[in-house]
Order: structure tokens, then sequence, then C-alpha cells
């Protein structure tokens, strides 16, 4: 995809593979996250975002397209642990519940393409944390 193509392209509403917080989007790139098969998919977060620890049933990569990205390894945000990553930076999400991540955006927006083999899913180390447990309460 051109970098045109992909502004024109719609917003994935379904946030598969995605913190699933208000104001954070994704755009599918290439194949179908939700399906057992290879996806990209490119992650939109605003400034001022915190996202908490979390885990995905799938081993992902990752690479930081615009912004500074503060990621960290974790069952919990713990700000000393995060590691600042510019444009360019690569990282990895290791799939299952032992390996939680999070992350934070300081004053400018983030773009990251992350790419994995499906179906994903996000699912939050502390259920409270998790935008869709509030959404029910």
């Amino acid at each position: 995809m051109t970098p045109q193509e992909i502004r024109a392209s719609a917003l994935d509403s379904n946030q598969i593979g995605s913190s699933g917080l208000p104001g954070v989007h994704t755009k599918v790139v290439f194949g179908d996250p939700s399906r057992p098969n290879f996806y990209t998919i490119l992650l939109f977060v605003p400034p001022h975002t915190t996202i908490q620890a979390h885990s995905h049933r799938d081993d992902r990569i990752a690479t930081v397209v615009s912004g500074e990205w503060h990621f960290g390894y974790g069952d919990h945000f713990d700000a000393k642990s995060l590691k600042t990553l510019p444009p360019g930076s690569v990282y990895s999400e290791p799939g299952g519940i032992g390996h939680n991540h999070f992350a934070r955006t300081d004053a400018e927006a983030v773009i990251v393409e992350i790419s994995g083999y499906g179906p994903t899913d996000t699912h939050y180390f502390d259920a409270r944390n998790d935008p869709k447990s509030r959404e029910s309460k």
C-alpha cells in the first residue's frame, strides 16, 4: 500500500490486536488479524496515552513508524522500565500470558506497524484495566 492508499483506507472499528482504548485506532494493511494467517496492522496512538500491561496470543514484531514510543515488559505499568523507541525502532511482543507489555506516548501521537500470525487478541494482566470490561459495567 502506498501512503496515499493507507490514508484513504478505513480505520478498523473492531480494533482486533489493539489495546481497545478510546482514541487508539488500527488500520489493517495486510491479511485479517482475526483469522489464522499473516497480518500487518498500523496502530495509531494519540498523545498522552498510557496502555496498561497486556498480552496477545500470537508472537508479534513491531516497528515504530512515527513519534516517540515508550515501551516496556512486565505485569504492571512501570514508568521506570520504559524504553524510549524513536522512529525506525523495532521490538517484539512475544505471545502468551507470561509476556505482558505496556506503553505510553508523550506530547506527540505515535504510529506503530505490527505484524503477526493470527488470530490475535488482547488480554489485560489486570482485568480492571481492560476497556471492554469497563464498557460492560
